[in-house]
Formats: C-alpha cells, structure tokens, sequence
C-alpha cells in the first residue's frame, strides 16, 4: 500500500521510520484488545453455561422436592424427573451420585449403578457445596461442558424399594438422616463453540479492520501535515518567485506559444518604457520593440538557449542596446510552453568599451609621445645653446638679443612640455613615508605666492582634524596640489579666492580645491583629464591628466563640479597607508 502511495505521489513520500513505527505502535495494541475481548467471550460463554447448568440444577432440585413430597414413591419420581429433564435440547447428561461416585440416578438407566467422577475429589465438592464445572471429552471426541454441585431435594432416596407403598416409602424416608448426593450436568457444546468461534472471528476481522482504520488514520493525518507543510512550502517559493523576479537586476520577458506577452517585470518594464499592465495578452509584435519582438519568431530556428545582441528603438525613439538571453520551457510532454527572454542594458558597457578603446589609443599615443621627446630633446639642447652663444655675442645689437632671449625662452618652454609628457608616459613609483601635512600644505603654498600676488588673489587655507604624521607619497600629493593650484589660478585673470581644505577621517585624506573663476563649460568637464585637452592659450594639456593619473596609483578618487561664471572645486579622497606595527 506504501509503495503504491509512495508511487503515485512521489512528492508524498512516506518514510519508512512512520510505517515502522505505526505498526510497531498499532499492531500490540490490536493483539491486546483482541486478546481481551477474546477471553471476555469465553467468559462470557463459560458465565453462561455454568448459569444455565445452575438453572438446571435448581429447577430440577425444586422438582424433585415437589415431587418426592407430594406423591411420595420419591426415586421412581426422581428417576423419571430426570429422564425427562435429560430431553432437554443442549442436555448431554444428567446424573446423581453418591459421595463415593455411585450413579443413583441417571438419564441412561443402564448406567445407573455405576461409578462417575472417579477423577474428581467428591469429598473436597461436598465439603465446599457451590457449583463448580469442567469441559469434559467425550470418548467420541466431542466436548461436553460439565456443571456439578452437592444435591439435597429432602431425603435420602438411596433405599428406594419399588414395591413399597407411597406412605410406608416416605414414612420411611422420614426414619432416614438427610444424605448427600452430587448432581453432574453435561451441556452440548458444539452450538456454543461455533457461535464462540463466529465471534472471534468477528472479533479478529473487526480488530483488523480498527487496525486499518487507525493506520489509515495516520496516513491521513501525514497526508494532511504534508499537504499543509507542502501547501505553505509552495506559498513560500510562490512569493520568493516573485520578489525575485520583481527585484531581479535584469529585464525578464515571457511569452506564450502564441508570441503573446504573459510577463514583463518591473525592471524589464523600466529598461524598455512599458508598463506590465498595458502588454500582458497582447502579442508582441504590437507592444514591444520591434527588434525584440522579432527574436520570437526565429527561436525555433535557433533552438536551445541563444545570446544576441540588440539595438531597440524604444517608442521614445531612443537607441538602446541590450543583450538578449532566450530559450524555451516545455511541459510535461515535451512540447514548447513558453518563450523566456532575459534582456539587460548594454549602454554601461559600451560606453566602458569605448573608454578602454580610447585608453588604449592615448596610451599608445603617450609611448609615440615620449619617443618623440626624447629625439627632440637633444635639438633642443643645440638650438638653447646657439641662441644663447648668439645672445652673447652680438650684445649691441638690441634686436638681435630679443630675438635670441625669445629663442631660449621657447625651448625652455619646450623643455618643460617635453618634461611633462615624460612625467604623463612613465609608469607612477608610490613611496609612503611620514609626512606632517600641515607642513606640506604650508610648503606648497608659498610655491605659488608669487603668481597669486601678481594677479591680485587671495589664497585661503583650511586645516581640518588631522594626526601629526600620515604614511603617504608626499612629492607626489605635492605634485597634485601645484597642477590645482595653478589650474585655479590662471582661471581668475582679474583676481579672486583660491580656497584649499585638508583634514583626515577614518584613514581618508580629503582635499578641496576651489576658485571663483571663470569655470567650466558642462560639455567639457568630462575631457579635462584627457592629455593634450586644454581652453588656455598657453596651456599644454598635461597638467590636469598628470593629476588624475597619480590620484589612480594612490587608490583615489577626485571630482569637479563647477559653474561658468562661478568658479570651480576639485574634490579628493586619498586613502592612507597604515603604519606598520
């Protein structure tokens, strides 16, 4: 029955340990109260017996009393009292004996006279004088259900004389003490033993069937616990599909066999535009991009999971680029149920390819660059020293020294163009140190004490929280900070504020550098860390892109925010090394 169970509802399994423990429990209490229903019967139908063969025993005793007192001639009475009581249905027997087993009377004269009960203590009956009783076998092998106890109707009739006249026997019978006799009752069994033997099988069978039943009951109730344990575990996984589906980080689209939408979740709504109320049951050719929706079609082509990418022109009209993941859900029988489509945004992606492409291209860019400069270096040595020898030499004449002083100072220029686009190409060393930063940043402001002065602006420093010393490249911070400073300051041609700020929390080096000069335009802040990209006249372009590098090697972070008109903030956070214990 378990195996069957067990293989029809394989999600059902009923474990060995609860069948083993259910009969373990179950079957001692069956065989307990079959058992005792069992000896209820047998003494029920021994209670029975010995009170039909009591009822015997006294009726007769009543009618042998009668009997012998009214009509006198009292053995021939008993005699034929007994015979006639013997004829009785369920009678197999009926006798009287005396004390030492003789039969006085019996329902076969012939055995009268002769001796019963030979193994029975008939002294130990007459002394206890209640009814007892015994299943007697009968020498054809039938049993017989033995009732026997003391019998005194009045008198002895043991002298019983068959000619005597009726006053002279009782007259008689009143001359003798009173005697005892033992009376013996066989009562048929055969009827009461087929009806005990249809009870106990009635008995058994209903036994068994309150086995089935409490055994049943149990699989019911396991059935019950594991449909609600199942029933809450299906809610369970119910709601996870959901919030996982609504919450997943990437577009879920589902269709039927009939390209119709059943599901779009939130963030694939999102990504493309739609709202899922307004898609779900139309087919998808009418509601969705027509790039995606022509993915359906050419599924069964395709076969299995495939991946595309896409670009969908959304009903916005914007371009968007997705990556598409599809495969199909069959049911039970194999045959296609659903279409399964995962789709994510590719912008990010593209966007990052782009830069990495454009990485490559500068930093290829930088190595020609720095090839190149090492080959113009050396004539511009050649080219410094000759306007120098001709600056010497021809001192009277003034044109000839403007034009030798303007030489010598563009290949100066030159030198530190040439300088910076090394610095740019050359691989970054960091080597943290201690470094007092209220020292650093005093030391670099007097660096630029001198522009600043000249054109009128006033530099404001703002020390924050800090510890004495910080593990951190000093050369290089320094480095960083004169590129801002003198980025803000050829940005305030008529004068302004140049504000710096350095404090330290949690092993975080942050530093703002902000000006009020003439900003910078919002299409052009994500290129002013690009080499060689720069709104000066005289500018090389190197500056802010050297700065953004060494911000890099330190695992840091910087930002710019700023306004035309307004000025501009350089923001940084650089963390600092630990100090080895």
């Amino acid at each position: 029955m378990i195996t069957m169970l067990n293989q029809r509802y394989p999600k059902l399994r009923f474990p060995p340990l609860l069948v083993i423990g259910a009969f373990a429990v179950l079957t001692p209490i069956f065989i307990l109260l079959t058992v005792q229903a069992l000896n209820r019967q047998r003494d029920n139908v021994t209670n029975l017996m010995v009170e039909k063969g009591a009822a015997l025993i006294r009726s007769f005793e009543a009618g042998a009393r009668t009997g012998m007192m009214r009509m006198g001639g009292g053995g021939y009475r008993v005699q034929r009292l007994l015979t006639e009581t013997a004829q009785l249905p369920d009678i197999v027997f009926l006798m009287v004996t005396d004390p030492q087993g003789v039969v006085l009377a019996h329902n076969e004269l012939d055995k009268v006279g002769s001796r019963y009960g030979e193994d029975l203590d008939l002294g130990r009956i007459l002394a206890a004088k209640k009814l007892s009783w015994r299943i007697v076998v009968t020498p054809e092998g039938g049993k017989v259900f033995e009732v026997y106890s003391i019998f005194q109707p009045v008198r002895n009739f043991r002298h019983f004389h068959p000619g005597m006249p009726g006053e002279q026997a009782m007259a008689s019978q009143a001359s003798q003490p009173p005697a005892e006799q033992i009376i013996f009752v066989g009562l048929e069994m055969d009827s009461v033993e087929n009806a005990r033997r249809q009870d106990a099988r009635h008995t058994v069978v209903m036994g068994s069937i309150l086995l089935l039943v409490c055994f049943g009951g149990l699989v019911i109730v396991y059935l019950l616990q594991a449909y609600g344990s199942t029933k809450s575990s299906l809610a369970r996984l119910t709601q996870f599909s959901q919030r996982l589906t609504e919450n997943m980080p990437i577009g879920l689209l589902a269709l039927d066999v009939d390209n119709k939408v059943l599901a779009l979740n939130r963030h694939g709504a999102t990504l493309l535009a739609l709202t899922e109320q307004d898609l779900v049951g139309r087919p998808a050719g009418e509601c969705l991009p027509p790039a995606l929706a022509g993915l359906a079609p050419k599924m069964a082509e395709q076969g299995g999971v495939t991946d595309t990418e896409l670009d969908c022109i959304l009903a916005d009209g914007r371009h968007l680029p997705l990556e598409v993941i599809s495969t199909f859900l069959a049911d039970g029988g194999g045959q296609v149920s659903e279409k399964v489509f995962l789709f994510r945004d590719l912008s990010e992606i593209k966007e990052l390819k782009k830069e990495v492409v454009r990485s490559q291209r500068l930093a290829a860019i930088g190595q020609l660059a720095a090839g190149v400069a090492h080959e113009i270096r050396n004539p511009l040595s050649s080219i410094k020293g000759f306007a120098t020898y001709f600056k010497e030499r021809y001192q009277e004449v003034a044109e000839d020294q403007q034009v030798a002083a303007i030489m010598i100072q563009e290949v100066e220029r030159l030198n530190r163009v040439i300088g910076q686009l090394l610095e740019f190409a050359r691989p970054l060393k960091i080597k943290a140190e201690p470094v007092s930063l209220p020292e650093l940043l005093n030391h670099s402001l007097r660096m630029i004490e001198e522009d600043a002065g000249q054109k009128g602006i006033t530099v404001r420093p703002h020390i924050g929280p800090m510890p004495a010393h910080v593990l951190v490249d000093g050369d290089r911070l320094k480095q960083i900070l004169l590129n801002l400073y003198l980025n803000g300051i050829e940005a305030m041609e008529s004068g302004g504020t140049l504000e710096v700020s350095m404090a330290v929390a949690e092993r975080i080096l942050a530093i703002k550098v902000s000006d009020n000069g003439h900003g910078i335009a919002p299409d052009k802040i994500g290129a002013i860390f690009d080499p060689y990209y720069t709104t000066k006249p005289a500018g090389t372009g190197l500056g802010l892109a050297i700065v953004h590098k060494i911000v890099e090697a330190l695992d840091g972070e910087i930002s710019v925010q700023s306004r035309l008109g307004r000025g501009t903030e350089f923001s940084l956070r650089i963390p600092l090394a630990e100090e080895a214990g």
